[in-house]
C-alpha cells in the first residue's frame, strides 16, 4: 500500500501549492504566500509564507516583537525558494515585515509583496488583515456581467483619482475621502451625467502620491490613504448596486526602487530581468518585470485575478503595453538585448499577455483587460488561437493624438488639418477601440482640455462641445478624465482637488449640461455602440469638406431603425443655407444641437422632411440652418 508523503513545514502550503508557483499555475497563490489568520495545532494565530529563493535567512518582524530579526524566524519549504512561518496568538492589525539575509550577510527589511493591506505613508509596513467575511450584494451584477457583451454594449468611462477627485476639510489623511465617503457621492455623479463605468488610478498601495500609483510597492494591497481593504470592497459593492462598473489601472510593466519593494528582494534581482539592460527603464528609473520567469509570471496573473475575484473589479486597464512588448523601448543601441532571433520583441512579454487574457477569459466572469498600447502592434485585441494578445479593447492613441492636434488648431487652419479627424475612420475596425482624453493629455503643461480650445472663452467652450460630439459619434467606446466634462481650467494636479465651484459658472455649467446630454443620448440610441468595429455601423455623408470644416457621418443600428445623423460645424462662421444628403427618404428629427442640447419628451423637436434634391452624392438631402461651431443629430 503506497503511503501519503508527509508535508513539510504547516502545512498551509502543500506540495501541489509549491508545484503549480514553480510553474506559474497557482493562480489563487495569493491565499498561499503573504499573512493569513490560521489555526495551527489548536492555536489561533497569523500564518506568514514570502518566496525569497536567494536569502540565507528570513524572519518576520514587527512591533509584537520589537523588530527584533532573531526572534521569528522562518523555515524554507524544500527547495520552492518559499519560507513560512506560524506565529500564535498574533491577530489582524498588526505592522510587520519581512527581515531578508542575503548572501553576503546584509539584512534587508521588506514589506509584503502579497500583503492584503499596507501602512500610510511615510510608513512603509505591510499590515496583517482578513479579507473574510465581507457581505456581498451584488449578485445580480455579477451575473449580469458574465452574460453581457461590451462589445456591443454601451461604455463610457469617468476616469478618476480619488485623492484629487474631492477633499475633505479635514487634517486626517490630508482631507483624503475613505473609499466610502467617495461611493455615495461618485455613484451619484456617474448616474446623473450619464457614464457606465468608473477607472480608478492608483489603487494599489504606492509611497509616492506623485506616481498617481502607477509605481507600485503593494500589489494586492488597496491603498490605505481612502481606508481598509473592507472600505474598498464596500465601494465596488456600492457602485455595482448603482449600476456602474468598476475598472482599475494595473502596473505590470514596472515597479520602483524603493528599498522596502520588490528591487532586489532577497538581495539579488529576483522579480526583475537580472539584466540592467532588460531589467531596467532609464526613462522611468524603474525596474522590469521577469516575464520569463514562472513565479513572476504567477505573481501577476494572480494579481490580476485577485482583484476581479476577490474585489468584484470589472476590469483592469493596463498600463504602458507597448514598454512591454518592445525591448528598445525608451533605450538607445547599446542599451537593450535583442531577442533570440535578433528582433527587438520581448518574447517573453508577448506569452505573458496571451497567459493573462485567456485565463481572465477562462475565469473572469466577464472582467475585460483593456490594454494601453500607443504603437501600432497588430492584434492586440484579437484572440491568442489567431495570433493575437487577447486584450478586450486597446486605447485608441492614435485617434487622441489627432483628435487634439485638430482641436487645437485656429478654425482658419482646420481646412488644412481635415485628415488628422478623418484617419481615424480608416482603421477603426482593426482593433477594439476606446476613445480616450486621458489624464495625461491635461499634465505636464499640456493644458487643460477647454485651455486646449483656441479663441477667447466662449469660442473655447463652443469648440469642445462640438468635439465631444464628433468623438460620441465617432466608433469606438469612450473615456473621459474627470473635470473634462466641466470645463477645469488649471492643470490636473494630484495635490488639490478638482475646481467643483466652475460647475456653478455659466459656461462651465452649459457645458456640463451638454456632456450629460451626449453621454444620455449616446446609452439612450443603440447604434452609437453597437455595431462600433463594423462598417455597416458607420457611413461618411461627406468627408471631404475640409474648405467649410463640416463633417457629416451617419451611425447606423443594426436594425437601422432609430440611426443618427450627425453634423458637424468646427468654425465660427454660421451656414444658413446650409444642406446635408441622407441616406433615405423621410423625416428628419433633430434630438441634439449646440443650442439646445438634447430634445426630450415634451420639447418640441424640429423635424425635418427629405426633398429629392442632390447634396454629397445622395439623391435626397435635408436643409438646416448651421449655426456657428454648430452641431445637429438627426435621427430617422
Amino acid at each position: 500500500m503506497a503511503t501519503r508523503k508527509k508535508e513539510l513545514g504547516c502545512g498551509f502550503i502543500t506540495e501541489v501549492d509549491r508545484y503549480l508557483f514553480n510553474n506559474g499555475r497557482h493562480y489563487e497563490i495569493y491565499d498561499k504566500l503573504g499573512a493569513h489568520p490560521k489555526t495551527f495545532k489548536k492555536k489561533t494565530g497569523m500564518y506568514f509564507a514570502v518566496w525569497a529563493p536567494h536569502a540565507s535567512a528570513v524572519s518576520v518582524v514587527g512591533d509584537f516583537n520589537g523588530w527584533n530579526p532573531d526572534e521569528n524566524s522562518m523555515a524554507p519549504l524544500g527547495t520552492s525558494g518559499i519560507w513560512e512561518l506560524f506565529i500564535p496568538d498574533l491577530s489582524t492589525g498588526e505592522l510587520y515585515k519581512y527581515a531578508i539575509t542575503t548572501k553576503t550577510g546584509k539584512i534587508l527589511f521588506k514589506s509584503d509583496p502579497y500583503a492584503f493591506f499596507a501602512e500610510f505613508r511615510p510608513g512603509t509596513a505591510s499590515i496583517t488583515a482578513d479579507l473574510s467575511g465581507f457581505s456581498w450584494t451584488d449578485d445580480n451584477w455579477m451575473k449580469q456581467r458574465q452574460t453581457s457583451d461590451l462589445l456591443s454594449g454601451p461604455l463610457t468611462i469617468y476616469e478618476v483619482h480619488l485623492g484629487s477627485w474631492k477633499r475633505k476639510n479635514r487634517e486626517e489623511k490630508e482631507g483624503f475621502y475613505t473609499y466610502r465617503e467617495a461611493a455615495k457621492e461618485l455613484a451619484d455623479y456617474v448616474k446623473n451625467m450619464g457614464y457606465t463605468h468608473v477607472e480608478l488610478m492608483g489603487i494599489a498601495e504606492h509611497p509616492f502620491d506623485g506616481s498617481w500609483g502607477y509605481q507600485v510597492t503593494g500589489y494586492f494591497a488597496p491603498t490605505s490613504r481612502y481606508g481598509t481593504p473592507q472600505d474598498f470592497m464596500y465601494f465596488v459593492n456600492y457602485m455595482h448596486k448603482r449600476g456602474i462598473g468598476v475598472i482599475l489601472d494595473w502596473v505590470p510593466a514596472h515597479f520602483p526602487k524603493d528599498a522596502h519593494g520588490l528591487a532586489e528582494f532577497d538581495g539579488e534581482p529576483l522579480y526583475e530581468y537580472a539584466d540592467p539592460r532588460k531589467g531596467e527603464h532609464p526613462d522611468w528609473g524603474t525596474k522590469v518585470f521577469d516575464y520569463g520567469k514562472y513565479e513572476v509570471e504567477n505573481f501577476l496573473i494572480a494579481n490580476a485575478l485577485y482583484w476581479t475575484e476577490k474585489y468584484h473589479v470589472d476590469g483592469l486597464r493596463v498600463d504602458a503595453v507597448a514598454s512591454m512588448l518592445y525591448l528598445d523601448y525608451g533605450r538607445e543601441n547599446g542599451q537593450w538585448v535583442p531577442n533570440q532571433y535578433g528582433g527587438h520583441e520581448n518574447l517573453e512579454a508577448i506569452e505573458f499577455f496571451k497567459h493573462l487574457n485567456s485565463i481572465m477569459k477562462e475565469r473572469g466572469k466577464g472582467a475585460v483587460l483593456i490594454a494601453e498600447e500607443s504603437t501600432a502592434w497588430p492584434k492586440v485585441t484579437a484572440a491568442p488561437k489567431e495570433n493575437g494578445l487577447g486584450f478586450t479593447f486597446k486605447w485608441n492613441m492614435g485617434w487622441m493624438h489627432d483628435f487634439l492636434e485638430y482641436m487645437k488648431q485656429d478654425p482658419y487652419f482646420r481646412k488644412y488639418n481635415h485628415h488628422r479627424m478623418t484617419f481615424g475612420l480608416t482603421y477603426f475596425t482593426s482593433e477594439k477601440y476606446i476613445l480616450v482624453l486621458s489624464h495625461d493629455e491635461v499634465v505636464h503643461l499640456k493644458c487643460s482640455m477647454i485651455n486646449k480650445m483656441p479663441g477667447f472663452q466662449t469660442d473655447k467652450f463652443a469648440n469642445l462641445k462640438a468635439g465631444y460630439t464628433f468623438m460620441l459619434g465617432h466608433p469606438g467606446k469612450k473615456l473621459l478624465f474627470m473635470g473634462q466634462d466641466f470645463g477645469q481650467y488649471h492643470e490636473w494636479d494630484e495635490k488639490v482637488a478638482l475646481d467643483w465651484y466652475l460647475a456653478e459658472e455659466p459656461l462651465n455649467s452649459g457645458l456640463q449640461s451638454y456632456v450629460r446630454d451626449l453621454l444620455h443620448l449616446y446609452k439612450k440610441y443603440p447604434c452609437l455602440y453597437e455595431q462600433d468595429y463594423d462598417w455597416d455601423g458607420f457611413q461618411w455623408i461627406n468627408a471631404n469638406d475640409g474648405d467649410r470644416s463640416i463633417f457629416s457621418f451617419v451611425r447606423f443600428s443594426r436594425d437601422h431603425r432609430h440611426s443618427l445623423l450627425f453634423v458637424i460645424n468646427f468654425t465660427p462662421m454660421a451656414r444658413p443655407d446650409y444642406r446635408v444628403g441622407v441616406p433615405k427618404k423621410g423625416s428628419y428629427t433633430l434630438v441634439l444641437d449646440n443650442l439646445h442640447g438634447m430634445y426630450r419628451r415634451g420639447d418640441k423637436a424640429p423635424v425635418f422632411r427629405s426633398l429629392k434634391r442632390e447634396c454629397d452624392g445622395r439623391d435626397y438631402s435635408i436643409g438646416y440652418s448651421l449655426p456657428p461651431y454648430g452641431t445637429a443629430v438627426f435621427r430617422f
